[in-house]
């Protein structure tokens, strides 16, 4: 019994990971899009956590730093649709090593930091 209640557990996070970094990618995308064509920069992105927070209060994990990371993982790999699709079903907060467009290994989070 205790293993289809891990199992279970499991599935779930997993379930709840692929839609958080969907939502990543997907703003992610709109930011860069936004960025590119109407020349948003840091002052409209702050607006934009400011109306966020207003919006939805409890909502976290939205800063202005969070919502360029997420600008920048997509940049990163949207030119790499497998890739990318791999990514998605990967947890954002771990430690990974992904093949970097440059041919090397280096760790996903270094990359969004740089």
């Amino acid at each position: 019994m205790l293993g289809i209640i891990q199992a279970s557990r499991a599935k779930a996070f997993e379930t709840v990971n692929v839609a958080l970094i969907e939502t990543y990618w997907s703003i992610g995308k709109q930011l860069s899009r936004k960025v590119n064509e109407a020349d948003w920069g840091k002052g409209i992105v702050k607006e934009l956590v400011d109306w966020l927070g207003k919006q939805a209060p409890d909502l976290k994990g939205f800063s202005a730093s969070n919502l360029w990371r997420m600008k920048q993982f997509y940049e990163t790999y949207a030119e790499l649709p497998k890739l990318a699709t791999l990514l998605r079903e990967l947890s954002w907060s771990k430690h990974l090593l992904v093949p970097s467009p440059l041919g090397h290994a280096v760790p996903l989070l270094q990359t969004l930091r740089s």
